[in-house]
């Protein structure tokens, strides 16, 4: 009998066991993949915000210990877009706010001005100017709703929604290569800033650089910027995306949680290998018996644990993209969670249940080892 026939007999010999072990061991891979599948997506989906508009650097308030609510003067835009290399630059307003009838609260708002270049990057489905074009009891009050966010709600362009009590018209309805932007409102900057009394203040700048100026500049740039205020606190993109908080935040959970379900398989292969060696006392005897070294017995009970890791990963990573697809695809969650499970992650979940399997395989394969022909034959 080839040294791989045996290997799979003794998976076999006890399928219940070998079952039940290669479930656990799944779900373990299954939830490392998901959570970090979905952290990634997190932060592909917080850098597409700023790679859908171009944007090079991003200005904050220094020493805010979450940058998106921090708060910046208006007016260091327009000193900010005089500044040699910088093509144009604009504030954005963030606010959470509710729709009220809709039940839907917690929605991601962008106070942007009506004419700003931001709104140009966006794909319109739809706008109230097209539809009631000359229209003279246009509301004042109007916002934007992304396609993720109208689709949930269930509003088209034109209709009103309340906010504060207050009646807002929906002046369309666009679209993003950002997930996260395809779920939350636009606003008029003024408009924002007054319902959340942060009058003449911005959560953050963006800052789009001529095409001519490289790297090294745009260092020169983000010098000139904190000579304006000392207060401003500007990074290039990749940086301020990089070292966000939420997004190390995100990655940390993900790894805690996913170390809990590595102990767990890890403690259900040890178990199984464990009791498999017991059970099979006579029989290691016997091929100890018959001229197998020590090392080619540690390698038969390794090569089981293995072959039950690899196993795992090939059902834990199919598992983790069915499931997180399914999830994203919630209405609850469309536009929030945005699995990114890609080669580089379905790897991790590879290695760690490789990890897992040698790790389960140590005990056993010594006790295995250890045994002695004689004493193993004596006593079966």
């Amino acid at each position: 009998m080839r040294f791989s026939a045996l290997i799979l007999k003794n998976l076999t010999r006890r399928p219940l066991r070998a079952a039940l072990t290669l479930i656990a061991l799944t779900m373990a891979v299954a939830s490392v993949v998901s959570l970090r599948g979905i952290a990634k997506g997190f932060s592909e989906s917080f850098a597409d915000i700023y790679e859908s508009h171009s944007i090079d650097i991003v200005v904050s308030r220094q020493g805010t210990a979450d940058r998106l609510s921090s708060s910046v003067s208006e007016e260091a835009v327009g000193q900010i877009e005089r500044l040699d290399g910088v093509a144009r630059a604009a504030g954005v307003l963030l606010d959470t706010l509710s729709l009220e009838d809709q039940q839907i609260f917690g929605v991601p708002t962008m106070g942007i001005a009506a004419d700003s270049w931001l709104r140009d990057d966006f794909r319109w489905r739809a706008r109230r100017s097209e539809v009631t074009a000359g229209s003279a009891d246009a509301a004042p009050q109007q916002l934007s709703l992304g396609i993720h966010l109208a689709d949930r709600a269930g509003i088209s362009v034109g209709q009103n929604v309340m906010i504060f009590e207050e009646p807002y018209v929906v002046d369309g309805i666009f679209e993003s290569s950002s997930v996260w932007e395809n779920g939350s409102m636009i606003m008029p900057l003024d408009q924002l800033q007054s319902i959340s009394d942060r009058n003449g203040q911005v959560t953050y700048i963006n800052v789009v650089l001529d095409r001519a100026v490289d790297r090294g500049d745009a260092r020169s740039i983000v010098d000139q910027i904190h000579a304006i205020d000392s207060r401003l606190h500007a990074m290039t993109t990749d940086e301020f995306v990089g070292t966000d908080t939420r997004m190390q935040l995100a990655s940390a959970m993900a790894w805690m949680t996913s170390i809990i379900a590595l102990a767990i398989g890890a403690i259900g292969t040890l178990n199984t290998m464990m009791t498999s060696v017991l059970e099979r006392t006579r029989e290691i005897g016997v091929l100890r018996a018959v001229g197998w070294p020590r090392r080619r017995v540690i390698r038969m009970i390794v090569s089981e644990s293995i072959m039950l890791a690899l196993l795992a990963s090939f059902f834990g990573g199919g598992l983790a993209i069915l499931a997180t697809d399914a999830m994203s695809r919630h209405p609850a969650v469309r536009g929030v969670l945005v699995p990114a499970i890609d080669a580089a992650t379905l790897l991790e979940g590879t290695v760690l249940a490789v990890f897992i399997g040698l790790l389960g395989a140590l005990l056993p394969a010594k006790r295995a080892a250890s045994v002695m022909p004689t004493e193993a034959l004596r006593n079966s």
